[in-house]
């Protein structure tokens, strides 16, 4: 009987340590160089895919700001900014890049 006990209480501590690395896995965490080549790499391919899908013809000026976030593959949420002709203009994106392959999956403007 105390053998089953103790295989029990295992069990419980094993699902606890499981649901507290679940929580503390996944959060947000600042890029701290924007300005290295893979998030740059990340943010070109972002501009790249939204020409693709409108028609623009956006260049990319520079990372502003960005944070990722790794789950299932790894999210990348930059502020780019973006020239057009002779306009300048800032958006959100994100990219999800898993294995080598990577999916847009938002382009919005930021309103200042």
């Amino acid at each position: 009987m105390r053998f089953q006990y103790v295989i029990l209480m295992l069990i419980g501590m094993s699902a606890f340590m499981v649901v507290r690395n679940q929580v503390t896995l996944g959060g947000w965490i600042p890029i701290k160089n924007i300005n290295d080549p893979h998030v740059t790499s990340i943010a070109t391919y972002a501009v790249t895919e939204y020409d693709k899908q409108s028609g623009l013809k956006l260049k990319l000026e520079k990372v502003i700001s960005g944070e990722t976030n790794v789950v299932d593959g790894t999210i990348f949420c930059l502020n780019i900014s973006t020239t057009t002709n002779s306009a300048s203009n800032k958006y959100n994106v994100v990219v999800l890049e898993k294995l080598s392959q990577r999916k847009l999956t938002s382009f919005v403007p930021l309103h200042a």
